[in-house]
């Protein structure tokens, strides 16, 4: 990032000066410019209903210091259902996120991430740590709301059944939020969850391991959250590879001492109720200095990305072989730089409002990778975008007579659009992909 010394402008023509260098952290977020609102599902129900509030981000604001987000927290894909959850729906928030735009390592003791908040992801979606709030109780033999307890649960593992297809969930207030990798389960090379064959949805990205991940958020740190997949060294070369976390199980069938040995509290056994990977303290760090491709105790690295040639350090959310989320699954048990943001609930200096050129929105979307497929199909045709759309588009299915069978939207927010075809004639057919500014066209071949 660079430093600006025109001390004696005024701040106006600082700030605009700031907003035009496209810095990432003012740039990347996905502000909603076409007023798409979230949808949900109700279990039993496949039919998304759709809401009132206003999906992803509604304003973002910056001075020299800080941006801020301001956002509902609620996605343009669809929530729901949360099967094992008390809340059914998520609630809005009506959140200002204060992100720190000149992030600083943190040199001193380092800052535990706990339970909760830790970021705000690009469309407004926040991101918890590795646990739920809950750890072993030895006296009942089962976990309970205990965060500071001696085995800490880990939310991915335990509240499985109770996530959505896109692996979020809402909070006890109802704030809908992600702990790990945001794409959707039937994405994964291995499905964990078959939620997303009764309520279809989507993610906030879609992996590719030909490409480089893009920013997916902010840590309350200033620091960049990527996805699964980046440059195999620090200098932005060697090719596209996974990004691997240096956590690994450890070797053990009780649970007396910490991997560091310390002796604490036992939890419980090894067993089908408490199994490996239960507890946060069932993994222990080991270093790979020789690999650059394996992270930090943070889960991060200091590296260069498209969006930062010059470099800055980076978190990941690291996935395994099968792309199934992998501890610490975002950022690890402590942040590496020094952890100023956070919630607020007004700004109290002098800011810019940024809004992001619509120039730059066009050849964004230009560029975008869009694939429709299986090709031939028989059920069902799905069209899946390689990122978000930052505008809303429009998937019309035509037959060979030049007649619309179907249109969907495609808005803002989401990467995966879907027909069912299972009723339709053999033959080709057109996908039209279009919007007032672009039009894309498919052929397709249905059995």
């Amino acid at each position: 990032m660079k430093n600006f010394i025109l001390l004696l402008f005024s701040v106006s023509y600082f700030s605009i000066n700031y907003a035009q260098q496209v810095v990432p952290a003012i740039s990347s977020w996905l502000i909603n410019t076409t007023g798409v609102t979230g949808k949900h599902y109700l279990a039993g129900n496949s039919t998304p209903i759709i809401d009132a509030e206003l999906a992803n981000i509604s304003t973002v604001q910056f001075s020299s210091n800080w941006v801020y987000v301001t956002t509902q927290g609620i996605p343009a894909y669809v929530t729901g259902p949360f099967t094992a959850n008390p809340n059914s729906v998520i609630t809005p928030t009506n959140t200002i996120y204060q992100i720190p735009l000149n992030p600083v390592k943190n040199n001193g003791v380092l800052t535990n991430t706990g339970a909760g908040n830790i970021g705000v992801f690009k469309n407004g979606v926040g991101l918890f740590s590795y646990g739920d709030g809950f750890a072993y109780n030895p006296a009942t033999n089962s976990d309970a709301p205990t965060p500071n307890g001696v085995w800490r649960r880990d939310a991915v593992k335990a509240e499985i059944n109770g996530f959505d297809c896109s692996k979020a969930h809402p909070a006890a207030q109802g704030n809908y939020h992600h702990h790990q990798n945001p794409s959707a389960f039937n994405l994964d090379l291995v499905e964990l969850s078959s939620i997303c064959n009764l309520y279809t949805s989507d993610g906030l990205y879609v992996i590719n391991p030909n490409e480089h991940s893009p920013i997916l958020g902010y840590s309350y740190d200033g620091f960049p959250i990527y996805g699964a997949y980046a440059f195999a060294d620090t200098v932005g070369g060697g090719g596209i590879v996974r990004m691997k976390s240096s956590y690994s199980l450890r070797n053990i069938s009780v649970r007396t001492h910490y991997a560091n040995g310390t002796d604490v509290v036992d939890g419980p056994p090894i067993s089908s109720t408490f199994p490996l990977g239960w507890y946060r303290e069932d993994y222990e760090y080991i270093d790979h200095p020789l690999d650059m491709t394996y992270l930090d105790e943070h889960n991060g690295r200091f590296c260069v990305t498209p969006e930062y040639p010059n470099g800055i350090y980076c978190y990941f959310t690291t996935v395994d072989e099968n792309h199934n989320s992998y501890y610490p699954y975002s950022i690890g048990p402590t942040y590496y730089g020094v952890k100023s943001g956070g919630k607020v609930i007004t700004i109290t200096e002098v800011t810019e409002t940024y809004n992001p050129p619509v120039q730059t929105i066009l050849e964004q979307m230009k560029n975008v990778e869009i694939k429709v497929y299986p090709n031939p199909s028989q059920d069902i045709i799905a069209i899946q975008s390689a990122e978000i759309l930052k505008l809303d588009m429009q998937a019309d299915l035509i037959d060979a007579k030049g007649k619309i069978v179907e249109s969907k939207s495609f808005p803002q927010g989401t990467s995966i659009c879907y027909f069912d075809t299972s009723i339709l004639y053999s033959g080709q057919y057109i996908i039209r992909i279009h919007n007032s500014v672009e039009q894309r066209v498919f052929k397709i071949v249905l059995q």
